[in-house]
């Protein structure tokens, strides 16, 4: 189930705010300048999907979503419990980071978090299937897939390099919750 959690930077175990209405996260979001929207992730994909069976079954809503805002380059992530190099893959994204364009991430399958450090507030917007959310460039964030991923994104980019980021060295993605992990009592 999609959830934003929003988190005092200062004091992650009281959040702020806790809620799974897609309306209430909508408007919570876009407030901050965060797009999310929920599209249909329609076509049942088989298991051992390629990137390119993925994207041509989602094909009309790249094309529609890449017309309107500029997107170039479009590709696929999938991760599943079985991936030898998950836990590499799951730390590579760990740390906060930014990116010098949007970072675009529909979900047809699966879920994963999106950690938006935005002032002295840190949202986690727990995204699954039917979720889009468009960080804006330059937005302090990182991504945890979990100790046992299982999602599938298509990725767009306005750029050929895709995914290039700025590591800050801020500690903070290590004091806030890890997605699949329950806070300590």
């Amino acid at each position: 189930m999609t959830t934003l959690t929003i988190y005092p930077d200062t004091n992650p175990d009281h959040p702020d705010v806790v809620t799974s209405d897609p309306a209430e996260i909508t408007k919570l979001l876009n407030s901050v300048g965060v797009a999310f929207e929920r599209w249909k992730a329609s076509v049942e994909l088989p298991e051992n999907a390629t990137p390119d069976q993925v994207i041509a079954a989602y094909k009309p809503e790249v094309d529609r979503l890449s017309a309107a805002a500029g997107y170039q380059t479009v590709d696929v992530i999938r991760i599943t419990p079985d991936n030898p190099n998950k836990d590499a893959l799951r730390a590579k994204f760990l740390d906060e980071h930014t990116h010098d364009e949007d970072e675009v991430r529909f979900f047809v399958e699966g879920s994963g978090a999106f950690y938006l450090h935005l002032a002295d507030k840190v949202y986690q917007v727990v995204c699954t299937r039917d979720d889009l959310l468009s960080v804006p460039a330059g937005t302090l964030h990182w991504f945890d897939m979990g100790p046992e991923p299982r999602f599938t994104c298509i990725r767009l980019f306005i750029t050929p390099d895709g995914w290039v980021a700025k590591f800050t060295g801020d500690k903070i993605s290590s004091l806030i919750p890890r997605f699949g992990e329950q806070i300590a009592a």
